[in-house]
């Protein structure tokens, strides 16, 4: 995959025609306020096909390929989201699917992908060992590889997640995104700035896997040495040229969240609302919950609750 910084296709165009793409096949999730006098906004993307919002990045993608392309395949690497939103896309088109899984991933996601009708190998122990083991597969077997967060097909399908928000949320002036490989914040963020300029997003990082915010500091993509996070979905040890120059202009923030912090995010979803958020899903709450994100004069925040699941109710 030929790495590129080139951030020239983000316009407000490629946003709203991956919303028109994807439509038939995903969900308009629902918005829901929590606090006084419902100051907080938390878009359930927890609600989303395939459990998360990955499916919209995914789609958006498979949506785009080629006849031939589909024919011969697609092969992906997750963390386990990302896996079963190809796996649903595969469905979808009636495509032949692989999914490369690390191998602490949880049985019940790849239980969940295999249902979707796509074959699972486990690779290696985080998603950068299966992503290299994908794209081996993707050499050897001329599939395409449909890749989790730096694709700009990817990138625009998550990013339609803010024309829906401000849809809902008319006023809305902050939105708080977890991060994981980069994806979601950067579709999120170049799509909200690219409407409504004066918009600030807050981006959020487990403790142990702050790949994007020390990269920032270091002024270039770097790779950790090593994850020390329970949130597998939030855990590359290296993002991408790509998301990290969108993430560079559209971010304004990264504040760091413990494991804790997350699992007392996700149970006050349950105890409060009845939403089953994984531990991924809560952290940008938890950004919240815990005084970590500097609401910086806002008045509409919206927080979004990225996926769904139960490892943060252990």
């Amino acid at each position: 995959m030929t790495e590129t910084t080139d951030t020239s296709f983000l316009v407000p165009e490629l946003f709203s025609s991956a919303r028109e793409t994807i439509a038939p096949h995903v969900v308009v999730t629902p918005v829901t306020r929590i606090g006084a006098r419902g100051g907080l906004h938390l878009k359930l993307e927890c609600l989303q096909v395939s459990g998360s919002f990955k499916a919209r990045g995914a789609l958006n993608k498979v949506l785009s390929l080629a006849e031939e392309d589909l024919r011969r395949g697609i092969v992906t690497a997750s963390g386990g989201n990302h896996g079963l939103a190809v796996a649903y896309a595969g469905s979808v088109l009636r495509v032949s699917t692989v999914v490369y899984l690390p191998r602490r991933t949880p049985d019940a996601k790849a239980k969940r992908i295999e249902a979707w009708g796509a074959r699972v190998v486990r690779a290696g122990d985080v998603w950068d060992d299966a992503h290299a083991a994908a794209l081996e597969h993707a050499a050897r077997e001329t599939q395409t590889y449909i890749h989790p967060f730096a694709d700009p097909a990817v990138i625009a399908g998550q990013g339609t997640i803010a024309l829906e928000a401000f849809e809902q949320i008319p006023e809305v002036d902050l939105f708080v995104v977890a991060i994981g490989g980069g994806g979601l914040v950067a579709g999120v963020a170049a799509a909200a700035k690219l409407l409504r300029p004066s918009t600030r997003i807050i981006g959020v990082e487990p403790v142990g896997a702050p790949t994007l915010r020390e990269s920032l500091r270091a002024g270039e993509v770097i790779e950790l040495a090593s994850i020390e996070t329970a949130a597998g979905t939030l855990a590359p040890r290296r993002s991408d040229p790509l998301n990290f120059a969108i993430i560079r202009e559209t971010v304004d923030d990264i504040v760091l969240v413990s494991d804790e912090e997350m699992k007392s995010a996700a149970r006050f979803l349950l105890a409060e609302l009845g939403i089953g958020a994984e531990l991924s899903g809560a952290a940008a709450l938890a950004a919240m919950l815990s005084g970590k994100a500097d609401l910086g004069g806002a008045k509409r925040p919206c927080v979004l609750v990225c996926g769904a699941g139960s490892d943060g109710l252990g």
